[in-house]
Parts: structure tokens; sequence; C-alpha cells
């Protein structure tokens, strides 16, 4: 999957039209709305070929003209916006004993975002349920759903979930996919972030220690970081040291991992303990970031980001542990985009397909 937010340049290979169609969409969705006119000068695209693709994407209803432009001399010109509200795409995250549905529309409009309790015994079940819901809730607000996403942890099974949740669907051009956690948050970094075109790594704490990668453009598979051992056979893991819920049973004495199905609240009452100044807290805090900081060191090495965002719980824990990294290199930051990040990234990752110029059927 290509995530790349570069300036597109006109085609000059096979398929030549679904390319330029790809310019436009791209064009107003780096830049905003723009005349026919300004698209033509700033992509290269000559005037004519500009008009014939925007009638096709208006036809399409991803692009509407929003009046005429007030910053020329003589007859203004139309302006064209992207639109797309009539599609919408659906990312559906596994997190901490719950499942989370948030659905877009192609603008980026939020449509839905829902929360439901997972039980250990038919998880399956009640994805495909709320699956359903949130398909049904989308089409009943007037939109197309263009796909659909599963963001798992890497240690949730997935063997038929793709195909149950298809199925259940009954939508035949309904695209559904399956993938990691980490990896769909980190497609929801880079747009949604702040990090637009930037080689980045998204860390999660979340289930296991967990990255994201998007490197020259292109998403790539997911990764258990935690498995990295920072010393010789038989030393801990690099989740062992570094870990939120090795993390928490170092800062708070009386935490159960066994009494909670989310580690949220325990996060919380660190962050609250590390604000008053609690030594026990800021000390494990210190260790905790101290050895992150070394498997961030090693996967620079290996993969060169330029920008490291620490997310979910890791987030929360940020202003305490990015001082304790000690890494030279990128910059590191907290993500904004709250425990539901893979989710929108799901969600975008079908949205990303129309920027390629793969447009929907007609919808009526």
């Amino acid at each position: 999957m290509t995530t790349t937010r570069a300036e597109p340049q006109p085609a000059d290979f096979a398929d030549v039209r679904t390319t330029n169609l790809a310019v436009v969409l791209r064009h107003l969705r780096a830049h905003g709305p723009s005349s026919r006119a300004a698209i033509a000068a700033s992509t290269g695209l000559t005037k004519a070929t500009v008009s014939s693709l925007t009638a096709d994407l208006i036809d399409h209803r991803l692009l509407r003209e929003s009046g005429p432009s007030g910053n020329r001399i003589g007859r203004p010109a139309t302006v064209l916006a992207l639109d797309g509200s009539a599609y919408a795409s659906i990312g559906l995250q596994i997190f901490a004993g719950q499942v989370t549905a948030l659905a877009i529309d192609y603008s980026g409009d939020q449509l839905l975002l829902w929360h439901r309790a997972l039980s250990a015994k038919q998880p399956t079940s009640e994805i495909i349920a709320l699956a359903q819901r949130a398909a049904s809730r989308v089409r009943q607000q007037g939109r197309h759903v263009l796909g659909l996403t599963v963001a798992l942890p890497n240690a949730f099974p997935r063997t038929g979930l793709r195909e149950q949740v298809s199925g259940s669907l009954r939508q035949k051009d309904l695209v559904v996919s399956v993938a990691e956690h980490a990896a769909l948050a980190a497609v929801a970094e880079q747009r949604h972030g702040g990090h637009a075109g930037a080689d980045l790594a998204y860390v999660s704490g979340a289930a296991g220690l967990e990255a994201g990668l998007i490197i020259e453009g292109h998403l790539l598979r997911g990764g258990r970081l935690g498995r990295f051992k920072l010393g010789p056979a038989g030393t801990p893991t690099l989740e062992d040291q570094a870990g939120i819920e090795p993390l928490l049973r170092r800062a708070l004495p009386d935490f159960d991992p066994e009494a909670l199905a989310d580690a949220g609240p325990a996060v919380e009452q660190v962050a609250i303990r590390a604000r008053a100044g609690d030594t026990v807290t800021l000390a494990a805090l210190k260790y905790t970031g101290g050895y992150l900081g070394q498997g961030l060191a090693v996967l620079t090495d290996l993969v060169g980001p330029e920008v490291i965002v620490l997310g979910d719980h890791f987030a929360t824990l940020a202003p305490w542990l990015i001082p304790a990294l000690n890494l030279s290199g990128p910059p590191v930051t907290a993500s904004t985009l709250g425990l539901h990040a893979a989710a929108l990234g799901g969600a975008l990752s079908h949205l990303d397909q129309v920027d390629t110029g793969r447009i929907p059927r007609p919808i009526g």
C-alpha cells in the first residue's frame, strides 16, 4: 500500500487516465479547493484533460463545484473541492477486551465511532456483528461502503476471519482485509498525525510491544519489536524490560493484571503519580524508557525512520519516557490520535485506493 502524499506527476505509461485521475485527486487533497486552471497549471496536465477528468470525478460524486474563485481578474473560475460524502470505509480494531468500529467518508469526515465489549468465548461472532451494524448504519446514511479492515494485535487468531466477515456483509464489491494493529496505526499517523510523506515508525504498547513501519512511502508489515533481546541468549526480551505490563508492575506495587481487562486505568494512575513526583513511579518510567531507547536504536539502525511515534499507552506516558530514551537519531514524538488509531488507519487504507485513480462505480 502506498501512502506517500507527495505531489503526483502526469503519467507516461499504460493506464494514463487512471493515473491522471490520481493526479487530480491527490492535488486537491494536498492543496485544497482549486480551479480547473489552477490544477492544470500545478500538475502539467492540459486544461482539456483536467476538464474531462474532473467531469468524470463529479459524476462519481468524488468532487463538487463549490462556487466561484474570488482572486482572479475577469470572469471568476469555478472552484472544485473533494466531496466523496457518498463513499465510506470502516476500520475495526481489537484492543484491550473490546472492539472499536470507526467509519469515515472519502473527504475525511468521521461518521461513527463505537466501542463494544469483546468476550473471550466468542470474539469472532462479536466482531462480525459489529461489522454488520456499522456497515448497515453507513448505508442508511446514503453512503456506499468501499471497504472494511480489521486491525488485530499480532497474537490474535486470524484464521478465516476475513472470509467470515466478508461473507456476512453480502456486498460483492466491498473489500475486506485483516492487518496488524501497529501497521494500520502507522497509516493513520502519516495521514492524520502531521507526518505526511515521512518515513515513520509507530510503536505500540497496547498488546505487547509492536512496531508499524512506513518506509519510502510503503507500508511494511507490523512486527513484534518486543522479541528483540539486548544481550546474549537467555537474557530478557525488550518486552520484558520495556513493555507496558512490566512497567505497571514496577510502578504500582498493588498492580494485578489478572484483575484488569484494560490496562488503561492503571496507565493513567502511573501518569497521575508521575505528575505528583512519586519516586517509585519516576524510577520505573526511567528504567522502561532506558530500555525502550535501546530497542528504538536497533530499529533505527535497521530501517532508518525519519520520525518515531509513541502510540496508545506509550503516548500517555511519553512526557517521562521520551527524556529517558537517550536516543540519538530521529525525533521521537507522542501520538495525538488516541487509542483508536488502528481503526482509523484501517478505514483510511481503503480510501487511499481511490487516490490512486481506482474510482468506485457511480451510485444513485
